[in-house]
């Protein structure tokens, strides 16, 4: 039985493409707190990668400090192709790039590129547990627009969970309710 892979980079029956020849996303798993020293090490190698940040006050007990952490710890997000991996993989710092089935998954090009331009537009973000229950919803409006996730409820507000299934990971994000769809 053979499926094909439509422009979300998935086959027919919504499971991650494997072995496609042209330039995908993938997630490179790093070391521990290596993720920025990895991708600045991508970057000097001309290979096109996207980390996440996201602004985190930390409190000590004589200051408090804003930094940029990693949205997904642990990865850095990378744009090659497969056959390129080995070069990703030279790098210090890099663990492996997240594989099934001793194969590379690659990553929908719409969420990262999503990803990406809510980021941009400052939307709040900050990880969260990975989810598999709850109720799935859809953005319909705003920067984000598209995306689905599961909808928590927090405080006076709605928080959207979306999940990347590839490794495993979620982030949270203020959406007004408005903009939210249930799928």
């Amino acid at each position: 039985m053979s499926s094909t892979v439509n422009a979300t980079g998935k086959n027919d029956d919504g499971r991650i493409a494997f072995g496609n020849t042209g330039d995908c996303w993938y997630a490179a798993y790093t070391c521990t707190h290596h993720e920025k020293r990895v991708a600045q090490q991508l970057s000097e190698h001309c290979i096109e990668n996207f980390l996440p940040l996201y602004r985190s006050v930390r409190r000590w007990k004589d200051r408090r400090k804003e930094l940029d952490l990693p949205l997904f710890p642990g990865y850095v997000f990378v744009h090659m192709a497969s056959q390129d991996r080995l070069r990703v993989l030279r790098l210090p710092g890099v663990v492996h790039i997240v594989s099934f089935n001793g194969r590379p998954a690659s990553l929908p090009a719409e969420e990262i590129e999503t990803l990406r331009s809510g980021l941009k537009h400052h939307v709040y973000v900050e990880p969260h547990p990975y989810l598999r229950v709850g109720r799935k919803v859809k953005i319909v409006q705003g920067p984000l627009a598209g995306l689905e996730g599961i909808l928590v409820r927090k405080k006076e507000g709605f928080r959207l969970v979306i999940s990347v299934n590839a490794i495993m990971r979620s982030l949270a994000v203020e959406v007004d309710f408005l903009d939210v769809r249930p799928c």
